[in-house]
This record gives C-alpha cells, sequence and structure tokens, in this order.
C-alpha cells in the first residue's frame, strides 16, 4: 500500500514537472511570436513612410514653389526660362534665397533684374546659386565651388559649424528633391564682377 502511495506521489510529480515545463514553452513561443510579429508591423511601418516620403518628394523647383517661401526665386527662374532645366536630371544644389533675401536688395533691384532687357544679368545671378553636384551639408567644407555661371562661389564653414555661401548665411539645409538639394540662404549672392576671384 505504502508502495502504491508513493508511486502515485512519484507519477503526480512528474506529471506537474511536465505540464510546468509545458507551459514555460508555450510562453516563450506566444512571446516569440508577439517580439516577431512587433517587429514585422514596425518594419513595415517604417517602409511605408519611406514609401511616403519618396513618394511626395519631387525636383528642386517643384519644391521650391510648394514651399510657398521662394516665390520670387521662382519668378526669377521663369523670367529666366531656368525652370526646364532645373527640372531636368541633375544633380543641382541650389543654394536658394528666400523671398525675405531678395526683400533685403536695394528697391526695384528685383523689378530691374526681371525686365527682359536684363534677362541674361539674371540668369548669371540665378546660375550662381547653384552648384552642378549634390552636395549635403555634412559634405560642405571651406571651398570655392564651381557654379553654373561658369564662375565659382566661395563656400566657409566657420568654426562652430556655420556655413556662409558667398557671404550669405546658410539657415536651412538639407531639403531632399529628386534631382538634387537645396539649402536656404538669408541674402542673395552676387557673382563676382569679371576678372575678380570668388570671395
Amino acid at each position: 500500500m505504502k508502495k502504491m502511495i508513493a508511486l502515485l506521489l512519484l507519477s503526480t510529480m512528474a506529471f506537474g514537472c511536465k505540464s510546468s515545463d509545458m507551459d514555460k514553452m508555450a510562453d516563450d513561443a506566444n512571446a516569440s511570436m508577439e517580439a516577431e510579429a512587433n517587429a514585422a508591423a514596425e518594419q513595415a511601418e517604417a517602409d511605408a513612410k519611406a514609401a511616403a516620403e519618396e513618394a511626395v518628394k519631387v525636383d528642386v523647383v517643384d519644391t521650391a514653389i510648394s514651399a510657398g517661401t521662394f516665390t520670387t526665386l521662382v519668378s526669377a527662374l521663369t523670367a529666366a526660362e531656368l525652370v526646364e532645366a532645373l527640372k531636368g536630371e541633375g544633380p543641382f544644389t541650389v543654394f536658394a534665397p528666400t523671398d525675405e533675401a531678395f526683400a533685403k536688395l536695394p528697391e526695384g533691384t528685383v523689378e530691374e533684374l526681371l525686365k527682359a532687357e536684363n534677362k541674361d544679368q539674371l540668369v548669371n545671378i540665378l546660375k550662381f546659386h547653384v552648384v552642378p553636384a549634390r552636395v549635403m551639408a555634412a559634405d560642405v567644407t571651406t571651398m570655392e565651388a564651381d557654379t553654373l555661371a561658369g564662375t565659382k562661389v566661395n563656400v566657409v564653414v566657420a568654426e562652430d559649424g556655420t556655413v556662409t555661401y558667398q557671404g550669405a548665411n546658410v539657415v536651412k539645409t538639407d531639403i531632399d528633391c529628386t534631382n538634387g538639394v537645396i539649402h536656404v540662404i538669408d541674402t542673395v549672392a552676387m557673382p563676382p564682377a569679371e576678372g575678380q576671384a570668388a570671395n
């Protein structure tokens, strides 16, 4: 009788251990499945976000138009007949003056530049704001860079990391576009006179 009771106790203990092990295995499996599901959901969300960002990305001209702060620049590009050129394959790095930057020019300057007889001068000024390459902020160093105007521009990176483009402060960087990148400047950069250095 005592042997039977002992055997029953041993069997119950063994069953209890197996049941506990099985429960632990089930919990581990559920946790693993939940972690995989969460990881898959996070990846799907990241992929969807990246796809959405890529879908709305447009060329440098349409990006400037949609920003709403470059209306004078866009008008100038239209008057200079440079819109189609800057909607091309590129890549272009555009140092784009804001409307406030154009407003700093002497009164009547913009109106004069937009006249048909001053088109060549306007084209030269606008091309001076474009570097024929994709240059992200992290890649900018103190240098004289080539521009579409055929002249060099003086780019300076200060010790505190601030950047100037022919003396204009770069106030926003890395607006990514399908055919290049836009950096925002607070002053219209004027190309050097013929025979003068960029600085």
